[in-house]
């Protein structure tokens, strides 16, 4: 009964082979028994845009291959990406991800399809993930009639306690009760029918180092309470701290892991005034702008920082711990053992102290482990 279960983060391949990204970390993915990654955006033929502010452009069906290639088992979709391209892009992604061997959960035709888990079995242990987006555009959720992510509804309270007008309010988030039972339900249900549950919760403010908001803890806590084994986070595209919480790893958010795009920068003649305004906003919001040498990477400096998470299963328990990884000149993540960078994996010890989180760091073999 021994398996080891590796999840990244987000997964963007835009344009371009996939392939030579993933050469670096594919012996640690297809050496586990279950990868899991996070398809972030729609594959598909559609170019038919829904989104009202900054779509993901359509990314070649074909590209899913790359990602099964590399031994992906089980692809996360719940995302706010995932209706940019309506519903023919939520149908195409899951089809081509399907035909490549990756079973997927978190996004579907309705509702109820999008909350249908994924299991696989693997040395006679059955593991079972489920996928939430926490973040919006509401138009990206599921309906009973509607193609969508799963999701829970997070509710955001501005407190203006203070005598000066124009200072900035206290703000406070925190999860709708309906979309919060609903998560819990569907990992108690799956609880039993499984050995080892995942939940996948697409969350976080993004492109920020090491903040943790309110509703991301009480989600993150609301699984493990239902029976979640580990949770793993994704959505800011930038490494979030561990928590230990009953026992059980929290994955805050796992950041960036193959993420090949140039949706984020506009061009010298782009025509499109949101993604203008995007850029503009990304400096005032978070404070940098894309290394220029890197354009198939827009994302913040630090986020170069990543991991891939790791639980091992064993008659004794899941031990959670993660491979530090360091995102290359050429935008691919590279496995890093002890006394390469170690720096990258100082820096998750540090975002996880900075965030107010107690877990403890210890090198084990090829994997920090937490505890």
């Amino acid at each position: 009964m021994n398996i080891r279960i590796a999840a990244v983060g987000d997964i963007v391949l835009q344009y371009g082979d996939p392939d030579p990204y993933f050469v670096a970390s594919a012996p640690v993915t297809r050496a586990s028994d279950v990868a899991i990654g996070q398809i972030e955006v729609p594959h598909t033929t559609e170019t038919d845009v829904t989104a009202l502010t900054v779509p993901s452009p359509p990314s070649d069906p074909a590209h899913l291959r790359a990602m099964a290639d590399a031994g992906y088992d089980i692809g996360t979709v719940a995302g706010n990406h995932v209706f940019d391209l309506g519903t023919k892009g939520v149908l195409d992604t899951l089809s081509a991800a399907h035909e490549a061997g990756i079973v997927t959960t978190g996004t579907g035709a309705n509702l109820a399809a999008a909350m249908v888990p994924a299991i696989v079995e693997r040395k006679g242990v059955r593991v079972g993930v489920l996928s939430f987006n926490c973040v919006g555009p509401r138009e990206s959720w599921a309906t009973s009639k509607k193609a969508g992510s799963a999701f829970v509804k997070v509710l955001t309270h501005y407190d203006l306690d203070d005598l000066n007008p124009g200072n900035p309010p206290q703000v406070y988030t925190f999860a709708d009760r309906r979309s919060l039972q609903q998560m819990t339900t569907a990992i108690e249900s799956l609880r039993s029918q499984v050995d080892v549950v995942v939940v996948a919760l697409h969350k976080g403010y993004g492109h920020t180092p090491a903040r943790i908001d309110d509703y991301e803890y009480e989600i993150a806590h609301a699984a493990i309470d239902a029976g979640a084994d580990a949770v793993v986070g994704h959505h800011s595209h930038i490494m979030r701290g561990i928590e230990m919480y009953r026992g059980k790893a929290i994955f805050h958010g796992l950041g960036n892991f193959v993420t090949v795009t140039d949706a984020l920068t506009p061009s010298p003649d782009s025509d499109s005034e949101e993604l203008k305004a995007w850029a503009r906003r990304r400096v005032e919001m978070y404070g940098f702008s894309p290394d220029p040498d890197m354009p198939g990477y827009p994302f913040h400096p630090e986020s170069r920082n990543t991991a891939i998470a790791i639980l091992d299963v064993d008659e004794s328990g899941i031990h959670a711990g993660f491979i530090p990884c360091w995102i290359d000149g050429d935008a691919a993540p590279v496995p890093l053992a002890r006394g390469e960078r170690d720096s990258v994996a100082d820096y998750i010890e540090d975002i996880s102290r900075r965030a107010g989180l107690q877990t403890r760091f210890e090198w084990e073999g090829d994997v920090v482990r937490v505890s």
